[in-house]
């Protein structure tokens, strides 16, 4: 697992420099998704990884009346209290880390004063789950600073509660876990209803996952992101089950003229991505890529179409793979309307696929677009 090494001494230099003491170094990764959208808050299945672009944090005690929080990307400083954090507006960084810390003094956790200076090369806007990661080093970082004795299914849940109650992002628990328990060369069908979660090695032999960013992020992501997880909500309460998870197809048709045909795609869409999710295990663990690529085909089929979380740009760069036959699947990833789709795609077309796309989504749009290429790495751990 190759880790990004200038990022690692360009923190640890910013923290000596600015706090002159040596701090503890932690790597916390982003995180691609296979398939399972938007079916982790409905207790269902998810195909996450971790993966090779993360947050790397330096933290270390402070003698100090105040604790600093250094943000090094945004060259961003913020000095605080522990005592006295509260929420900032929406959209601050600040919030990821101020959450952590009034989850850790909600479960009577005791930190004392430290500094922090963090910084990442997961792409912005990308839907790999900086947010994820960044609370995860923080959590992960006092852990280990104050021998809080926190297990890291203790940890996932503080940065969960840390995203609801600071961010105002009622988001499920995939991203936190992936980025947490990620293992390299693996992805992970994780249950969310029980937490759990089986590895698959992923050999994907001469294919391999390529991500392509729109760089767009349309303002309505946060809202229509609780808004669909409220529809989910409402339609399992109507069905007398904890969640759609427990739904089947028949189930849904037999209330269907008491819920908008909108939501009724919605709650579909839900049942039928969970489903595809486990097949898509099966599909690796078989290695049938062209049964895993058109599940992921139907994955953003779904997404556009019943769920409605896509934007133009996704769609188009999905159009653009489906004209290829070396791109056996892609589909947009993460919360929606903005961000990558992930492709997999024939290693020797790899490059010629990357430029044809790159140069007819600047056609279409009059923007660029940006391809990366991510190794699935191990979840958050100290840097030695």
């Amino acid at each position: 697992m190759s880790l990004n090494t200038a990022l690692i001494d360009e923190i640890r230099t910013t923290f000596i420099d600015t706090f002159e003491s040596e701090p503890l170094l932690i790597f916390s990764p982003g995180r691609i998704n296979i398939i399972g959208e938007h079916t982790d808050y409905n207790d269902g299945f998810v195909f996450p990884a971790a993966v090779d672009k993360g947050i790397v944090a330096a933290i270390q005690k402070s003698d100090a009346i105040n604790c600093v929080a250094y943000a090094v990307n945004k060259e961003e400083s913020i000095e605080f209290t522990i005592d006295t954090i509260k929420p900032l507006p929406e959209g601050r960084w600040e919030n990821y880390v101020f959450g952590v810390i009034a989850e850790l003094k909600n479960r009577s956790k005791v930190v004392g004063n430290f500094n922090i200076a963090f910084g990442g090369d997961i792409p912005g806007g990308a839907g790999m789950s900086s947010s994820a990661a960044l609370e995860n080093s923080v959590v992960f970082g006092l852990n280990e600073l104050f021998d809080l004795g926190l297990s890291k299914e203790e940890m996932i849940l503080i940065s969960q509660k840390a995203e609801h109650n600071y961010v105002g992002v009622k988001c499920g628990i995939m991203d936190q876990y992936a980025s947490m328990f990620g293992i390299e060369n693996n992805a992970l069908l994780l249950d969310c209803r029980t937490v759990e979660a089986k590895p698959y090695e992923i050999d994907f032999k001469d294919h391999q996952l390529m991500l392509i960013n729109t760089n767009v992020k349309h303002s309505l992501s946060d809202s229509a992101y609780n808004d669909r997880r409220s529809v989910c909500e409402n339609i399992a309460e109507l069905l007398g089950i904890k969640a759609l998870r427990d739904a089947t197809e028949a189930d849904l048709e037999r209330i269907k003229d008491q819920v908008t045909p909108e939501n009724y795609q919605k709650a579909l869409y839900v049942i039928q991505e969970n489903n595809r999710a486990v097949k898509a295990s099966k599909a690796i663990e078989s290695g049938d890529l062209e049964t895993l690529g058109a599940l992921i085909y139907q994955s953003h089929n779904g997404l556009q179409n019943q769920y409605k979380v896509s934007c133009e740009e996704l769609d188009f760069l999905v159009e653009q793979a489906k004209l290829t036959p070396h791109v056996l699947g892609a589909r947009m990833m993460g919360g929606g309307f903005g961000g990558c789709t992930i492709n997999l795609i024939a290693k020797e077309h790899v490059a010629a696929f990357g430029e044809a796309v790159s140069e007819a989504y600047e056609e279409e749009f009059n923007k660029a677009c940006s391809v990366y290429f991510i190794e699935l790495s191990d979840g958050t751990h100290l840097i030695q």
